[in-house]
């Protein structure tokens, strides 16, 4: 069934229940009201020329109903990054998916200072332009019954394009992912057969909708199993959110490590024992991070993996079946494999390499892109570029992105692993990065970049020649206080390779650790 028509039929039976606590306007939605403003957005949204729709709007019912909107009108969302060049983002998805028309929000671009592109179109006006008939006759349409409601809302396939999201640019160009309504049905439907929600769950919504994360787990899940969300704009407002987890007794929060470590900050104790399940993925999670949760709240935080274009899930740990470390087992219907990284071969459990899955989550390709879609998607494996080990029990384990591998004197060094180490050194909520920075000679130097300075570095280069090859030790350590993010709660590799390399050309010895 369509994504938009599976919302009907929740609305239809929770009709009174509350959707969303939006913390952007203050108001409580309920699934009855959400169908009616989606029903009137559709109508709007159909005006609009071309097949596909921007939407720049932060995590809000705003956003959540310009995306269901969409659908019903039979236009394809095209969710805009607008935490890092939202102008520039805008301008890159016009040109790439051939539209012009961006539904955006006044207050996001006052809020960013920035003008607007052509095409955009205030979600602001569009609500205050809507007029009694609109109103009337959308409001008919809620009281018919849910069958006759899909009838008159756009949508055909499974097949068809449910969305359009672009890869996180942490190591090169965005690509434009095309998700069809199956491949998002695909983790609607077996993420609850691993892990009980119930229909009395409340979900923080706290993650970018322009993210794959954050529309799956955060919006998508929640509102086809019938729970409420708490929809906060700002991820990076930690004080606010952990307050909300108090207000509305959130038991389901779903993250990245680095937001983790943000509510980390703001939370006393109790603040967060209302949480049933906590769930990180995105990034690698720390043992620290994890046993700090497990210390001073109680709370056991489940890893999972997933990517872009595999809607994004394939694996998660479960609280039946948890291996700290690991990034769970692969949820059903999804085929894992071992490849050898040279041949191509499948590799026995225990050995690694690189990690390829299949299933309905495998997106449908890249939008204008054959040839970066062939690269990564082979008789149906898509290729994830990451490296990994299968072991006995099935779980998964992570062992870095491909690229984030760096080859030193002819070995290959795991970044993934250097930062792993040098975290489990680091005092207590002290965040690492670690990338390579080219070196005229060797080709490659390890560099780490750490938020403060306060460290005894000699220590902890001599705990770390006890864990780690002496070519795996980082040469230099910067400071480097805002580890640079993308708006999904990724570290931006590129951006702290670029100031790491900087420190290194300009020799500056003020941002080094001696």
């Amino acid at each position: 069934m369509l994504l938009h028509h599976r919302f009907i039929e929740i609305a239809k039976k929770n009709a009174k229940k509350i959707a969303i606590y939006d913390q952007a306007t203050g108001k409580d939605i309920t699934y009855e009201r959400m169908l009616l403003a989606s029903l009137l957005l559709a109508k709007k949204f159909q005006k609009y020329k071309g097949h596909y729709l921007g939407i720049m709007v932060p995590t809000s019912a705003g956003c959540m109903l310009s995306i269901l909107g969409a659908l019903m009108s039979g236009k394809i969302p095209v969710m805009i990054n607008y935490s890092t060049g939202a102008r520039e983002n805008s301008i890159y998805a016009q040109e790439k998916c051939s539209f012009k028309t961006i539904i955006t929000s006044k207050k996001l671009l006052e809020k960013l200072n920035i003008e607007p592109v052509p095409g955009m179109i205030y979600l602001e006006d569009i609500m205050a332009g809507i007029k009694l008939t609109d109103k009337l006759g959308s409001l008919l349409k809620t009281k018919l019954p849910r069958g006759i409601i899909k009838s008159v809302v756009q949508g055909e396939s499974e097949e068809d394009t449910s969305i359009i999201l672009f890869t996180s640019g942490s190591e090169k160009e965005p690509k434009a992912v095309q998700l069809t309504h199956r491949n998002i049905s695909h983790n609607i439907n077996n993420i609850p057969n691993i892990i009980k929600i119930l229909d009395s769950d409340i979900f923080a919504g706290t993650l970018p909708l322009f993210h794959v994360f954050g529309l799956t787990t955060n919006f998508w899940l929640p509102l086809l199993m019938g729970c409420s969300i708490v929809a906060h704009p700002n991820p990076l407002d930690y004080k606010a959110i952990v307050e909300s987890i108090k207000k509305y007794g959130i038991t389901v929060l779903i993250g990245t490590p680095t937001f983790f470590w943000g509510y980390l900050k703001k939370a006393q104790t109790g603040d967060l024992e209302s949480i049933r399940y906590a769930i990180a993925g995105a990034d690698k999670l720390t043992d620290k991070l994890r046993n700090t949760y497990i210390k001073e709240h109680h709370i056991e935080i489940l890893e999972g993996y997933g990517a872009t274009e595999t809607s994004p899930v394939i694996s998660v740990n479960r609280p039946d079946a948890n291996k700290p470390g690991s990034i769970g087992k692969p949820i059903p219907g999804v085929k894992v494999k071992i490849l050898d990284r040279e041949t191509d071969e499948e590799l026995p459990p225990g050995q690694e390499g690189k990690i390829v899955v299949k299933g309905d989550l495998v997106m449908k390709g890249y939008l204008g892109d054959i040839e970066e879609t062939s690269l990564h998607i082979r008789n149906g494996w898509y290729d994830t570029g990451d490296m990994g080990v299968l072991d006995e029990d099935g779980f998964l384990w992570h062992r870095g992105r491909l690229k984030r591998f760096v080859k030193i004197a002819g070995e290959m060094v795991s970044l993934v692993k250097v930062e792993d180490v040098l975290s489990s050194l680091l005092p207590e909520k002290v965040i690492c990065c670690v990338v390579d920075v080219p070196n005229p000679t060797k080709g490659s130097d390890i560099v780490a970049a750490v938020t403060t300075g306060e460290i005894d570095k000699k220590k902890i280069i001599r705990n770390m020649k006890k864990m780690l090859p002496p070519i795996a030790i980082p040469k230099e350590f910067y400071v480097i206080e805002d580890i640079p993010m993308m708006g999904s709660g990724k570290v931006s590799f590129r951006e702290v390779e670029k100031i790491c390399r900087e420190f290194q050309e300009n020799g500056n010895e003020k941002d080094k650790i001696h």
